[in-house]
């Protein structure tokens, strides 16, 4: 390092968004980074990771996490490299992972971040397959979704971070997986690539009884990402004593009516079903022992996930919207280095 410090970009919320975020609910500064305090280290950011759950975020009210501030940089995965650190655990060309926000140059305590080893699998990985959606995959399949080998799991967004490998994971523990995702390049991606069982394509229509067709004995284990329209129609299909896992929304995280429940509630009570959500923070402690497999997995050729990579901090407010647009397959991410 030089006696200059270096300038820090970043992407604050300045506004709570309506709908879609829109470039004014985003304020970019620049500023030098500090050094660190006692126990802080000081990480550039390599790679940043773009979740639906943002979204979420963005909004004032009660939720799993507090909203990000009015003027905070904006919460978001990410992994880089430590340049400075007052913390013993980490020296600098140490790699880590953590919240680090949409920022070139991140501060936090050290305890706060966690190692990882980009000789044994991608940097980039960390925030996909070991990061919060492969974390949200493999406990909301297994803890919650308690998938039985034989049995029919459906998964929606399945071409998406999360989607993509609840359905390998699926198929690991021998189950029959059919996904559900938007489009025919995305249905052939999990068919083909995946080796999903089945694909269903949404915006082709009569979801009902594609569902019928894939899934004659019924539905097992549904794990929602999208809500609203797809979640009644899956609701229809239940199998007896099935488990529905609650991930995300997403088809309802941009209304501006209110969010709309499952009109199909009562399909629960007939099956003798249960719903219940997941918040992937809840298993923090059990992460490593996930990484551990996970990582065997991947390294082994079983388990996959696409990255789409968009390049330079300054693509932030208009990358986030490929998320709700469904522009997007397998990981999104933001590349700053």
């Amino acid at each position: 390092m030089t006696n200059a410090r270096p300038v820090n970009r970043q992407y604050r919320l300045a506004a709570r968004p309506v709908g879609l975020p829109k470039p004014s609910d985003w304020s970019f500064s620049e500023e030098p980074a500090r050094s660190p305090a006692a126990s802080e280290v000081l990480v550039r950011t390599h790679y940043l990771s773009l979740d639906p759950a943002m979204r979420g975020w963005m909004n004032e009210g009660k939720s799993y996490v507090p909203p990000v501030a009015i003027g905070e940089v904006m919460r978001a995965g990410g992994v880089g490299e430590v340049v400075e650190s007052s913390h013993a655990s980490f020296k600098p060309g140490d790699y880590v992972s953590g919240t680090l926000g949409i920022q070139e140059y991140a501060m936090l305590p050290g305890d706060q971040l966690s190692a990882v080893d980009p000789k044994q699998i991608s940097l980039s990985a960390h925030l996909g397959l070991l990061g919060m959606p492969g974390m949200t995959a493999y406990f909301g399949l297994l803890d919650v979704g308690q998938p039985k080998s034989g049995q029919t799991v459906v998964v929606s967004a399945a071409a998406g971070a999360v989607g993509s490998v609840v359905g390998q994971i699926a198929k690991l523990k021998g189950c029959r997986v059919v996904g559900i995702a938007g489009g025919p390049d995305k249905c052939g991606y999990i068919v083909r690539e995946l080796g999903f069982d089945a694909a269903i394509d949404y915006k082709a229509g009569d979801l009902k009884s594609k569902l019928r067709e894939h899934c004659p004995k019924g539905v097992d284990v549904y794990f929602d990402n999208v809500g609203g329209d797809i979640l009644d129609v899956v609701l229809t299909r239940l199998a007896l004593r099935a488990r529905i896992v609650i991930c995300g929304a997403i088809s309802q995280y941009n209304s501006t009516s209110g969010v709309r429940g499952p009109a199909n509630y009562m399909s629960l009570l007939v099956h003798r079903a249960r719903m219940e959500g997941m918040v992937v923070f809840d298993y923090a402690a059990r992460f490593e022992e996930a990484r551990r497999e996970m990582s065997a997995w991947a390294q082994a050729g079983q388990l996959k996930l696409r990255e789409d990579i968009v390049r330079g901090i300054e693509q932030f407010p208009t990358a986030l919207l490929k998320l709700f647009t469904g522009e997007n397959t397998g990981k999104l991410v933001l590349q700053l280095l």
